[in-house]
């Protein structure tokens, strides 16, 4: 029982309460920064939301929360380099922040450096106080676990993370109508998500219709065992030995992938905590990246298409 809505409050939780860098290194609000190329989708705004959105800064990165309004970055290659595959990013931040700069910004840019273009998604959020003081205790609160419900509604993804698959679903579609402008295979486009943005992505391709990823990358997010679709897409895993949310709970996603004789590869970093992201740490967890990249490599998009 509960776990959809135990495990959201962890990740809530841990992304607010563990320091990637510092302890001390706290909440700063800002003014939210300038998105020129950001495309609004078109799911409309969260249903009943009262708080508008804004950000801040923590751990030397930048934050959105209260996003009530999704939208699509697009972060496109060279044309000379592009390889016509293309990837959805989703950050994490549990459904209630955005990791924007770490999981966001900063891999599209990587992934655009090696030809592949990349999609940054802000998909809608839970709502929070809009007083960062009172955000910051209602985190606390749900750390403690004064603030859990004795009940949810259901923990079937499809419905407890619809408006952020409808997001998903919207930015798949985007893409694919705009593949010619932005020399993109409408059938070579993955997902790649951090933790919440992992439980996205693996909702997305389970539950998301007419999405259907090409193939898609899991970064410390939660590895349950799920069941596996006969025409599953290739699945990239990483996730630290020490992460304290999802370094103790088993390996059942990649067994699911590997029961159903499908393509997964798995790396277990022995440090890296969790929320590494582009954050360069002294563990080879940072080495995430390249490994992924040579993952693409390995299934041929990082080359035209024959």
């Amino acid at each position: 029982m509960m776990k959809t809505r135990l495990l959201i409050a962890s990740v809530i939780a841990y992304a607010l309460a563990a320091p990637v860098h510092a302890q001390n290194d706290k909440m700063t609000p800002i003014a939210a920064p300038a998105q020129p190329n950001a495309i609004v989708l078109n799911t409309g705004p969260l249903p009943g939301a009262k708080a508008q959105e804004s950000w801040h800064s923590q751990y030397g990165s930048v934050f959105a929360r209260n996003v009530t309004v999704a939208t699509l970055t697009p972060f496109l290659p060279d044309p000379a380099k592009a390889t016509g595959a293309a990837v959805i990013v989703a950050p994490g931040g549990g459904f209630r922040t955005l990791s924007m700069n770490n999981e966001g910004w900063d891999v599209a840019k990587a992934l655009a450096d090696k030809g592949v273009a990349a999609f940054v998604l802000k998909y809608r959020l839970n709502q929070t106080p809009q007083d960062m003081d009172a955000f910051a205790d209602e985190m606390a609160k749900m750390f403690s676990g004064a603030s859990r419900p004795n009940r949810p509604p259901t923990d079937n993804p499809a419905v407890t993370l619809a408006p952020q698959i409808a997001d998903a679903r919207a930015a798949f579609a985007l893409v694919r109508a705009r593949a010619g402008a932005w020399h993109v295979d409408p059938d070579r486009i993955g997902m790649l998500g951090f933790s919440a943005g992992a439980m996205l992505t693996m909702a997305t391709t389970l539950y998301g219709q007419d999405a259907k990823p090409a193939f898609i990358g899991d970064i410390y997010g939660p590895l349950a065992a799920v069941k596996v679709p006969a025409d599953a897409p290739p699945l990239f895993v990483g996730l630290a030995a020490d992460d304290p949310l999802f370094g103790n709970s088993g390996f059942g996603l990649v067994d699911s992938w590997r029961a159903a004789k499908r393509p997964v590869e798995f790396h277990l970093f022995e440090q890296g905590g969790h929320g590494f992201g582009m954050y360069q740490k002294a563990t080879t967890s940072t080495g995430w990246f390249d490994a992924f990249a040579r993952w693409l490599g390995m299934h041929g998009y990082l080359k035209p298409k024959a």
